[in-house]
């Protein structure tokens, strides 16, 4: 049973009924109409304006083999929206005085190897480090083979298969990212780095002498009460209200699509809509740290004029122009999860999209969702 809600107030428009809220709502609905409400996968969508949901809905299912309906409540793995996450838990040592953050994180990672190169954990923060992907831990990660590769194998021989077959346990993984060589010289460009940001973690968890997990619980979670969200760094918890993920096989049937890797950092968070909400007003009335502002004025501050087409980068989120507005966001994909949160600052308005359908064209459900909100100005 999906929820919807209509509001008399819309992108800055006094609405002297509810008819176009209710419009609006349908036009919502009308986007997702493609999605099978009883017997495919689909997305949890909430669309924030001035601190409440005007519009948060379920459209498919969370479980196909229980029948299990998305109604806006369940919880996603959330894959590389997760790092905004990482981000400010690194910015909440650098607060009090843990680490400096044009440090050399070989200062506080003793076990790393020698990259030959001053790496700062600012630069990872915002991937200038020079370091690499995947594709230097399994050529099988998007169908890429660097010549920088390590050559991991699998247990049963070939490229070790990256996702939900092949299996490394955290401190295995850390082993293997400790000979991982630099792709680049620091500083040179915009590299995109998941096994910076898994780095990361391993920084909080070295430093504070707790886990991304128990951390940014005690630091982040718990002040914004937001009791539904954490880093799933155990492959066999139980998780309450998880979405399962999928995909669709070369039959273009649906089957399961579940990770069984568990490392955090560059993803692995989980969280539903409603806890997004308050992270989201964690921006615009900051209440985690010290020194709460202050904290989001380095949290919005871009780490570097380095650019990814059009935008730079800013721990954990893209600032640049979407719809011609100001915006930060960030999206992910993994094994059965496709997710994306978007900010716009000026306009008090954020969209949030937690789909557990791989197959599912987000970045044009995305377009249309924001086109039709803000042609509605």
């Amino acid at each position: 049973m999906k929820k919807i809600i209509t509001f008399p107030f819309i992108a800055g428009l006094f609405i002297s009924s509810t008819v176009i809220a209710s419009e609006f709502n349908d036009g919502i609905d009308k986007i997702f109409s493609s999605i099978k409400q009883h017997d495919s996968p689909g997305c949890n969508v909430g669309l924030i304006k001035d601190g409440a949901f005007v519009h948060k809905a379920g459209y498919g299912l969370a479980n196909l083999e229980l029948n299990v309906p998305l109604d806006g409540t369940q919880v996603h793995r959330m894959a590389s929206v997760s790092k905004q996450f990482t981000a400010m838990a690194v910015l909440l040592l650098a607060e009090e005085g843990a680490i400096d953050l044009d440090a050399n994180i070989t200062t506080y990672l003793k076990e790393l190897n020698d990259y030959g190169e001053i790496v700062t954990v600012r630069s990872m923060l915002g991937h200038y480090s020079g370091m690499g992907d995947y594709d230097l831990i399994a050529g099988s990660y998007e169908g890429q083979k660097s010549k920088n590769s390590i050559d991991l194998k699998s247990v049963a021989g070939g490229d070790f298969r990256l996702g939900n077959e092949d299996y490394l346990t955290i401190k295995e993984f850390y082993d293997v990212v400790k000979t991982v060589p630099l792709a680049l010289k620091p500083d040179q460009k915009f590299q995109y780095s998941n096994l910076a940001y898994f780095l990361l973690s391993m920084l909080v968890e070295e430093v504070s002498g707790k886990s991304l997990r128990d951390y940014a619980d005690e630091k982040i979670f718990k002040p914004l009460d937001m009791t539904s969200t954490f880093f799933s760094d155990d492959p066999v918890e139980i998780v309450k209200k998880r979405a399962t993920g999928y995909k669709k096989n070369k039959d273009d049937n649906y089957i399961t699509d579940m990770t069984n890797l568990f490392w955090v950092g560059d993803g692995g968070l989980h969280t539903n809509l409603d806890d997004l909400l308050k992270w989201d007003q964690n921006f615009y009335t900051p209440i985690v740290g010290k020194e709460p502002k202050k904290l989001m004025e380095l949290m919005n501050k871009p780490n570097s004029n380095h650019k990814s087409r059009g935008s730079v980068y800013a721990n954990g989120q893209f600032v640049g122009e979407t719809v011609g507005k100001k915006s930060f966001a960030h999206g992910g994909g993994w094994l059965g999860t496709s997710t994306y949160y978007i900010r716009f600052p000026e306009e008090k308005f954020s969209l949030a999209m937690l789909c557990n359908d791989v197959s599912l064209k987000v970045g044009t459900i995305r377009k249309n969702i924001l086109e039709l909100y803000f042609n509605g100005k």
